[in-house]
């Protein structure tokens, strides 16, 4: 395959318009095919539901990663770091609280990458990381 394939997803959000908000002005993400309860977004040409649901999105659940308290479940993307840091100054100029702010992991070591993470509106848990070397994606 010469390109990678796009996922889809689906994600619960509580609010419609704070999602509106958050994902096309605060994220800066292309708006798509939409009705009253959903709206697909493009997620950097990943194709990004969010669906009204009348319960709580997110989840409060967590891990211990590198001293950092990781919410469980979250999704995300892998960017270059200089959309990983535009990203970042985004979210900052915007208010948003970080649950993990913004630094770097395994620094000097296989796997080397920057990470972050925060919520939307709903609850729902993001991390954007950013590799120097897209060959390490996966390292050990």
């Amino acid at each position: 395959m010469s390109a990678l394939p796009r996922f889809h997803l689906a994600v619960p959000v509580n609010d419609i318009d704070a999602a509106r908000s958050f994902y096309g002005g605060v994220l800066g993400l292309a708006e798509g095919r939409s009705a009253q309860r959903w709206i697909d977004w493009n997620l950097y040409g990943h194709q990004f539901v969010t669906h009204l649901s009348e319960g709580d999105g997110g989840d409060a659940a967590s891990n211990p990663v590198d001293g950092h308290q990781v919410p469980v479940p979250h999704f995300g993307l892998l960017l270059t770091i200089e959309d990983f840091h535009e990203l970042a100054e985004r979210i900052r100029g915007a208010g948003v609280e970080f649950v993990i702010e913004p630094y770097l992991r395994f620094e000097g070591q296989p796997g080397e990458q920057w990470t972050m993470f925060f919520r939307d509106p709903a609850g729902n848990a993001l991390e954007f990381k950013a590799f120097a070397d897209d060959s390490q994606v996966f390292a050990k």
